[in-house]
């Protein structure tokens, strides 16, 4: 289960992931609820359109934040978009313990802050892949996985904590202080120990994911039921908050939902990564079961019922993202994984940018277990689809498993610069040089294989 803590630059990531994690879950509950209660007189509408321009960066800016952590040096690049995060989270807690925050102003902030978060979760995930070796990337996955719910564990009552003795501004400051750890982790992580980088003969092509992922009917499945439970089940601050003040809490109520919501998603990490290979069919079964605790959410008679429920949505959610996201890296070519993976993210994300408004709207209008009760019937209609999918769908050739990977999926070995994929390897993901012959200047290859991409 923690075998990818063996290696030292992974154990610090984890261990900065943990702390910048807890700074996230902060900030985010800190901000739903200062929104909903205090810049606002209860409008979710007004907290969904910000978590809306929070999430919306990813959908837009795709190519470019698929693009930036194939291209450059991943952990240098984390280290720059961190740092900027670090001054707008800490001038945004400035601004808010001065009094001078205002609805319009923390659109702009979370704004801003989408488009810096969608530069830099492509490049944090796709950076587990340099502090690993392949057989690992599962696990590592799932660890990182668990790792954001130790986060969520504890940010969130922290954040009631905070809100209830000093306000919202100290606790985004709080976030600030986290980047800082994770960006002292990063330097203590010794450059030579990374996995090396394949490294294309030509510059990495901007739209080059976004062409493998529409040759991969797979990938193609993944997102799309993902982007359906993203937008009106997973979105578990926002339905939480409206819950919450369905309920009559207050903000201590709601930071412990959300910290008791990180005991099962805790759970989800921590049994998906104990799988040596991600599945869909365990992301089905996932559906499945975030179904059941939508139900059990909408019909929950009162706050304690309710936190039941979040506690079953939680393992459901994380062990339905932790494998999605293993499926798309471990089976997805070193070369155009950074990309492909932000188009991921961006379906991920983006879906928030339709489901939250959507979701404040009808909770505004009908209530607030209405607003859950749309997303059983989002995670029933994905349950459905992926039976279907494993039942009649298509199947797609992946890279073969041998004893040396322990059961994660073999990739050919591009990982050093100049090597090609052997004659007749079922692998169909990318080389520069298939069947022995080289791709021509136009990124088609001359031999009688097509590879799926054009890096």
């Amino acid at each position: 289960m923690f075998r990818s803590l063996r290696a030292r630059n992974y154990r610090i990531w984890f261990l900065a992931g943990i702390v910048s994690n807890v700074g996230t879950w902060v900030q985010s509950t800190a901000m739903n609820w200062f929104i909903l209660t205090e810049l606002t007189d209860g409008d979710a509408t007004a907290v969904g359109i910000a978590l809306g321009l929070q999430f919306a960066p990813p959908l837009l800016l795709l190519p470019l934040t698929g693009w930036l952590p194939d291209r450059f040096d991943r952990r240098r690049l984390i280290i720059v978009i961190d740092s900027l995060l670090l001054l707008l989270v800490a001038g945004m807690g400035a601004i808010t313990v001065a009094g001078g925050m205002t609805l319009a102003l923390m659109y702009g902030l979370c704004l801003v802050f989408g488009i810096l978060n969608a530069c830099d979760i492509p490049a944090r995930q796709t950076f587990v892949t340099d502090l690993v070796r392949q057989d690992d990337l599962a696990n590592a996955i799932a660890l990182n996985s668990a790792s954001y719910n130790l986060g969520r564990l504890g940010g969130p009552a922290a954040a009631g904590a905070l809100l209830v003795l000093v306000g919202a501004g100290w606790a985004f400051v709080a976030n600030g202080v986290t980047y800082l750890a994770l960006i002292v982790g990063l330097l203590l992580i010794r450059p030579r120990e990374l996995v090396p980088r394949a490294r294309p003969p030509r510059p990495p092509s901007v739209w080059g994911g976004v062409r493998y992922l529409a040759k991969r009917p797979d990938l193609i499945f993944v997102c799309a039921t993902i982007f359906v439970v993203g937008a009106f089940t997973i979105n578990i601050p926002l339905t939480s908050s409206i819950m919450v003040a369905t309920f009559g809490g207050d903000a201590a109520d709601f930071g412990i939902v959300n910290s008791i919501v990180a005991i099962g998603s805790l759970a989800g990490a921590l049994y998906a990564a104990r799988a040596k290979r991600a599945r869909l069919g365990v992301m089905v079964a996932a559906f499945a079961l975030l179904m059941v605790a939508a139900i059990g959410g909408a019909l929950a008679p009162d706050i304690r019922w309710y936190t039941v429920a979040v506690v079953l949505t939680g393992f459901a959610v994380i062990l339905a993202l932790a494998t999605a996201n293993g499926y798309v890296q471990s089976t997805t070519h070193v070369l155009v994984r950074g990309r492909v993976l932000a188009a991921y993210m961006a379906v991920l994300m983006g879906s928030s940018t339709v489901g939250s408004p959507l979701l404040g709207v009808i909770a505004d209008t009908w209530g607030g277990h209405w607003s859950v009760a749309v997303g059983a019937v989002a995670a029933g209609a994905a349950t459905i689809a992926g039976v279907a999918w494993l039942r009649w769908g298509p199947r797609t050739e992946l890279p073969p498993v041998n004893s040396a990977t322990a059961g994660a999926p073999s990739l050919p070995e591009p990982l050093i610069p100049g090597s090609a994929l052997e004659a007749g390897s079922p692998f169909t993901g990318p080389s520069r040089v298939v069947d022995g012959e080289e791709d021509d200047d136009e990124g088609e290859p001359t031999g009688t294989r097509k590879p799926v991409f054009d890096t």
